[in-house]
C-alpha cells in the first residue's frame, strides 16, 4: 500500500506541475494578446499531436460508443488545460497523502 501512495503523489505532483505550467502560458498568451485567452485542452492537445487525437476519437467512437465522445469527451476538451490537470492532481494528492499518528490522551 506504501508503493501505491507514492506512486499517487508523485502523479499528482507532476500534474499539479503541468497546471501550473499551463496556466503561466495561458497568461502569457493572455498578456501578448491584450486579452484573456483561455488555451483549451483540445487546442493544447491537437497542437501537441493531433494524430493521437484523431486516433483516440476514432478509438472512443467505434469500440465505446459515439455518445462517450460527443458530448461526453467534447465538453472536457473544451476545459482549460490548467483545470483538465488540476483535477486530477488533486485526486491523486488526496489518495497519496500522509495519514498523521493518532494522538492518545490518557
Amino acid at each position: 500500500m506504501g508503493k501505491i501512495k507514492i506512486i499517487c503523489r508523485t502523479l499528482g505532483w507532476l500534474l499539479l506541475a503541468l497546471a501550473l505550467m499551463a496556466a503561466g502560458a495561458e497568461a502569457v498568451a493572455s498578456l501578448q494578446a491584450g486579452a484573456w485567452q483561455p488555451m483549451a485542452l483540445g487546442q493544447f492537445w491537437y497542437n501537441l499531436d493531433r494524430g493521437s487525437l484523431n486516433l483516440m476519437q476514432a478509438l472512443v467512437q467505434r469500440y465505446l460508443a459515439p455518445a462517450i465522445w460527443d458530448p461526453g469527451v467534447i465538453a472536457v476538451l473544451q476545459w482549460p488545460t490548467w483545470l483538465a490537470a488540476v483535477i486530477p492532481a488533486g485526486i491523486f494528492l488526496l489518495l497519496g497523502r500522509r495519514r498523521r499518528g493518532r494522538t492518545s490522551f490518557s
